[in-house]
């Protein structure tokens, strides 16, 4: 059975930092691409970063790029992956719910996200 778990959400002033940390069991995972996404109220879920199965490529969308970092650190014999989300320099817009997503390739794209975590809230103050 997939499951994602998200956390490492709060609340933050703004310029400051958050480390996302989404725990990624039940295979075929650790030979997924992950990527993290995030709503705004009122907002369509939109593409934040993706990082693929080994590492060593990762994606960011425009707005977030030289500020936040994602990872991930693949388990061995299937135990759980972990993908992270470094947040570095938090504006507040950047406030919303952030969800780990897993595809079988590398995608900026929602539709393209076979599992989703159930997100966690980011609330950067001004």
């Amino acid at each position: 059975q997939v499951q994602l778990d998200e956390s490492g959400g709060g609340l933050v002033q703004a310029g400051g930092s958050l480390r996302l940390s989404c725990a990624a069991s039940g295979p075929p995972l650790s030979s997924y691409a992950m990527g993290w996404f995030r709503q705004a109220p009122g907002k369509e879920r939109e593409f934040v970063a993706a990082i693929n199965w080994n590492g060593e490529s990762t994606y960011y969308a425009d707005s977030v790029k030289g500020r936040f970092t994602i990872s991930r650190v693949n388990a061995r014999d299937n135990a759980k992956n972990t993908v992270y989300l470094q947040m570095n320099s938090l504006k507040p817009e950047d406030t919303a719910v952030y969800y780990c997503a897993a595809a079988p390739r590398s995608s900026i794209y929602r539709a393209d996200y076979d599992y989703w975590g159930q997100g966690t809230q980011v609330t950067v103050s001004s």
